[in-house]
């Protein structure tokens, strides 16, 4: 018996065939627009400017609040100058060599110590995270070590290697290694099951389960870990620099603690505006640049 529609005549098998037609491809359209594609990245200038203009601003404030604490009269000029008179004594800074052999020494003093943490912590990372006995071992004595203060260090870095470079790097290997290993062990610890079954699966075993499967799914909290290391490398080898004072070698720490014996309170501050603006490079350069990579990789931002 053929079906007949309201007006009591049968429906065309054409008509029909084209009407699902259509109505396929308004569905396959609304999946379509579904898709979410990437917005086309704005021009390079516009992306620098986009990443300093809040650093800028956040400077601004912080000169203004500076000035105004130099203004309220807290501290006597001499002992708390004012920012025009410290950005003119570092202007002088960045003309003198001094300056440039001094962040050269530090940067390199920074550079080995942390590529020796970087070894270390990723070896006791990978022993802890491998193997139970390992990390009922020393699990809890490597976020002790990360807990214990650089300074404290210092006293038997001396006794051992008295004031030379070796007793600078062993506190700046002990202040960063910790940092490392711990990120690196949180990572492979909080890798999902499933990957790791789905990597078994398609053949990753052994060290190929962990060169493809584990150690990029531990890579973000694998980078925390080494931005952590980095801060914890820098502020040991300030604190080394200012009490380790190696002779006929300047170091950044060395012009702070003569800036001090000077009552230099102008260049002390230049000196730590200095450190300070280093700090924000290696981080923005370095660091800032992987986690852009990682968070493309794992789709968080657009490509």
């Amino acid at each position: 018996m053929a079906v007949t529609d309201l007006s009591g005549t049968s429906p065309d098998p054409a008509v029909t065939e084209s009407r699902a037609a259509a109505e396929m491809v308004a569905e396959l359209a609304g999946l379509d627009a579904l898709e979410t594609f990437p917005e086309p990245r704005p021009p390079l200038w516009l992306r620098a400017w986009s990443a300093t203009w809040p650093k800028l601003m956040a400077l601004a404030i912080a000169v203004l609040l500076w000035q105004c604490v130099v203004w309220s009269g807290w501290r006597p000029e001499f002992v708390l100058p004012g920012p025009a008179t410290v950005f003119e004594t570092l202007r002088e800074l960045v003309g003198n060599p001094t300056l440039w052999d001094a962040l050269g020494t530090t940067l390199l003093r920074g550079a080995w110590g942390f590529l020796l943490s970087v070894i270390i912590g990723v070896g006791i990372g990978l022993l802890v995270a491998g193997f139970p006995v390992v990390r009922t071992a020393v699990g809890s004595l490597i976020t002790g070590l990360q807990t214990m203060p650089s300074i404290a260090w210092f006293p038997l870095a001396i006794l051992l290697f008295k004031l030379s470079e070796a007793a600078i790097l062993f506190v700046v290997v002990l202040g960063a290694a910790p940092s490392v290993a711990n990120g690196l062990i949180h990572g492979i610890d909080h890798v999902p099951p499933v990957w790791k079954r789905a990597g078994r699966v398609l053949g990753a075993r052994g060290l190929n389960a962990y060169w493809f499967v584990i150690l990029p799914a531990a890579g973000p909290s694998f980078v925390a870990g080494l931005k952590q290391g980095w801060a914890f490398a820098w502020r040991s080898l300030m604190a080394g620099e200012l009490i380790v004072v190696i002779a006929n070698k300047q170091s950044i720490g060395g012009l702070l603690q003569t800036n001090r014996d000077l009552l230099d309170s102008a260049g002390l501050l230049a000196i730590m505006i200095v450190i300070l603006v280093v700090g924000i490079i290696i981080d923005s350069l370095l660091f800032g640049t992987i986690e852009r990579r990682l968070r493309r990789r794992w789709g968080l931002m657009a490509t």
